[in-house]
């Protein structure tokens, strides 16, 4: 390791690693484009033809939402404010528990490619589009952040180039996404996730070896007061805290894992509800594993620079290059792996804007195109499929131009899934568990809660919370070598999370505005549920008639009274209450799927293939 400051540069050896790891995942996309005959239809494409397994699912919902903002931030979040962001650990549990028990059931039951298709079953064509334009707005904006913002941070740093980075990513990601379909994405995602884990490790190790061990890493962390997990002050407006992370983190999260369509479509192309189940808790694993990669390398950070912080000492220029200016200070001397931690941060890039793609044209395709034009054939409909993804890939590089024009990066991406997602997963919630819930409300309760959270992000933006509210931790620059020459770079930050306080600011400012970011989508569901509740009671939403496959029901729980007698009583043997349908303990057995065209026993349906209960594929 050498001076502070000092630190190494990019080599031959490095972009060698990051070419082969772009190489690779193209030629995945190119296996997947000929492996059994193509992509011969839309479901082909887009959903894997309904045959996924659980873990390569599982890996690829991982990969996701470990996107490079979790590669750079979260290391430099636990850096400056602490281990707290671990609690998200129990979050990430609650959240797969409610997306695997509540959403899950309804959606793969029902047999659908988009999940506003749902919208249009349980309410109307209006929800539905309404729905979906939110989602494709939603993605396009956070996509186009994903691929600039880890493009800049690495290029501050290490001298990658940053629009070679940008398009580079942005081109391969498209190629494979738009050759190989959903299979591509889903099998890259398992390649990316082993280089995300080995970029950390490589770090990771080469820390604990500088640090003579991961007891002086501890130790270091403990008086520096970064070992913080519990603080329990039930204040909304502290930035994070026990309670803030595991309510406001839940409900962010179940946005993404249970409504969100980049992740349904992952675990509804599974072969077998139980499969789809499987994946959702194996990636629980997956999340765990890379927080506690993510979390190491921040206290290890904070070991090696407890003296000397290059962001105070200003050898960085913003949060989110402490990551890349670590690696390369402290693998330097071995070819090869700065380059591999490069290849992981993109990995993380990849795999979020390839689920984006592949969800975009998915939501085109099934809710914009075959609802109006029901005459095109599987084949043209794939051919269109492939179009809308290529389509895609150029906006989502052309959003990256535009959010070089952006500051405030992280947490700018994490509002804007709290402020979309957190209304659309209120009107998710509506359908599935109020029966009487009807479009009136559905309609006014979206509105409603998009309004309130619109309001509140966007006064976040404007006048960002004091420092008082974030709890920035104390820095040294004591051992700090002030001979080299400095960056004096202003770049946008991915985590500006302390701001000047402005000369006057409005009293809404330090109190409403100054909540947590975490709540933004909290507030965005409990409004929409409360009013979609209210307004769907008074518009006679009692007297509707519903198609009951759309709810949650008991006999989604039914496979707990083969696990558990005790839940068993006479009046389960007879009828399901929720259903009105019969069920007689011989006639009925739950094996964990509802539908038989993707039942786990592999029945062989030929007739009537495109029909599932009833309700057209």
């Amino acid at each position: 390791m050498g001076t502070p400051g000092d630190i190494g540069s990019f080599t031959v050896w490095d972009y060698l690693v990051f070419a082969l790891m772009l190489v690779i995942s193209a030629a995945i996309g190119i296996y997947y484009a000929f492996a059994g005959g193509g992509q011969k239809t839309s479901k082909d494409f887009l959903m894997g033809g309904r045959s996924m397994t659980g873990v390569p699912v599982a890996l690829s919902l991982t990969a996701s939402f470990m996107s490079a903002v979790t590669v750079l931030g979260t290391p430099a979040e636990v850096y400056r404010f602490g281990a707290m962001f671990s609690i998200f650990a129990i979050s990430y549990g609650i959240t797969v528990l409610l997306s695997s028990e509540i959403y899950l059931p309804v959606f793969y039951r029902l047999g659908i490619t988009s999940t506003y298709e749902y919208l249009e079953l349980r309410f109307n064509k209006f929800v539905r589009l309404f729905g979906t334009i939110l989602f494709i707005i939603q993605m396009i904006l956070y996509t186009g952040i994903v691929i600039y913002a880890p493009a800049l941070a690495l290029n501050q740093v290490t001298g990658f180039d940053l629009w070679g980075a940008v398009v580079a990513t942005g081109v391969v990601c498209t190629f494979y996404c738009t050759m190989g379909g959903l299979k591509a994405v889903v099998w890259t995602d398992v390649f990316q996730v082993g280089i995300m884990v080995a970029g950390f490790s490589s770090v990771i190790i080469r820390a604990v070896v500088v640090r003579g061990g991961i007891e002086p890493i501890l130790n270091d962390s403990y008086y520096g007061g970064r070992l913080n997990f519990w603080d329990f002050n039930p204040n909304p407006l502290q930035r994070h805290s026990f309670w803030t992370i595991l309510i406001g983190g839940t409900f962010t999260w179940t946005g993404i894992y249970g409504v969100n369509q980049s992740q349904v479509q992952r675990y509804i192309s599974c072969k077998s509800l139980f499969h789809a189940k499987m994946s959702l808790y194996i990636n629980l694993l997956g999340l765990w594993a890379i927080l506690t990669c993510a979390v190491l390398s921040g206290l290890a950070m904070y070991s090696i620079y407890k003296d000397c912080d290059p962001f105070t000492a200003n050898f960085v220029s913003a949060p989110d290059q402490l990551m890349p200016y670590l690696a390369l200070d402290i693998l330097r001397d071995y070819p090869g792996l700065p380059g591999l931690f490069v290849a992981c941060a993109y990995s993380g890039t990849l795999s979020t804007v390839s689920s984006s793609i592949n969800a975009l044209a998915a939501v085109t395709v099934e809710d914009l195109i075959k609802p109006y034009f029901k005459s095109l054939s599987e084949t043209k409909l794939s051919w269109i499929s492939k179009g809308t993804s290529l389509l895609y890939g150029a906006v989502c590089i052309a959003m990256a131009g535009v959010a070089s024009l952006m500051g405030g990066l992280l947490q700018a991406a994490l509002s804007i899934f709290g402020m979309v997602g957190g209304p659309l997963l209120g009107l998710f919630t509506l359908g599935i568990l109020f029966p009487f819930a009807n479009s009136t409300g559905a309609i006014v309760g979206l509105l409603s809660g998009f309004t309130i959270s619109l309001w509140v992000g966007i006064g976040s933006q404007i006048y960002p919370p004091l420092p008082i509210r974030t709890l920035p931790k104390p820095f040294s620059i004591d051992g700090c070598n002030f001979t080299i020459s400095n960056f004096t770079t202003i770049m946008p930050s991915l985590t500006t999370l302390l701001a000047d306080e402005p000369i006057s600011r409005p009293a809404l400012a330090d109190n409403w505005y100054s909540m947590s970011y975490l709540y933004f989508s909290t507030i965005g569901t409990i409004v929409a549920v409360i009013v979609g509740v209210i307004v769907s009671l008074l518009t006679g939403g009692l007297k509707q008639n519903i198609n009951r496959d759309c709810l949650l029901t008991s006999k989604d729980f039914a496979y707990l009274k083969s696990l558990f007698p005790c839940f068993k009583n006479e009046e389960d043997e007879k009828i399901d209450v929720l259903s009105n349908k019969y069920i007689g303990t011989d006639l009925y057995i739950d094996h964990g799927t509802d539908n038989p065209t993707f039942n786990h026993l592999e029945m062989n349906h030929t007739e009537k293939k495109d029909t599932a209960n009833g309700i057209h594929l």
